[in-house]
């Protein structure tokens, strides 16, 4: 698991740093995400910021994440079925291990999927030009 959760100044930075605004309902859904180990629904960020006591909409919470994702700040992880899952993670390339029971996520800093990708894209006469892994199992601690 990445060890890289930020604070307030340092989420205010990554969001500039990508050309958006820093505003408050994005600094307060990074800070949100920060504090989750794992991954959150958008649903579930907007109930524990109304349950905080902000004022923020289920659409701008939305509308956050979509932009935060866009702009490589969020990443996004598919292993709920009809709904996306939501993770603040370090800016280096990685993948993810995720447990389908406890929703434990692990941040793999190394990735060695280059030299097949390689291979399988040029038997294909294709270019890859970026990729993203997701590993759905069981964790030990739910075995």
């Amino acid at each position: 698991m990445s060890e890289t959760r930020q604070t307030a100044p340092g989420l205010g930075d990554r969001i500039a740093g990508t050309g958006l605004r820093v505003t408050r309902q994005r600094l307060r859904v990074l800070e949100e995400l920060a504090r989750e180990p794992h991954d959150l629904t958008a649903q579930d960020l907007y109930r524990r910021l109304r349950d905080a006591g902000e004022k923020i909409g289920l659409a701008t919470v939305y509308r956050t994440l979509g932009s935060l994702v866009e702009h490589g700040v969020v990443d996004t992880l598919a292993h709920s079925p009809g709904e996306t899952c939501y993770r603040l993670c370090s800016d280096a390339h990685h993948h993810h291990l995720v447990c389908s029971e406890c929703h434990r996520v692990v941040e793999l800093g190394e990735c060695g999927i280059e030299p097949w990708l390689e291979a399988a894209a040029a038997r294909e006469d294709f270019v890859p030009t970026s990729h993203h892994v997701e590993i759905v199992g069981v964790c030990a601690g739910c075995r």
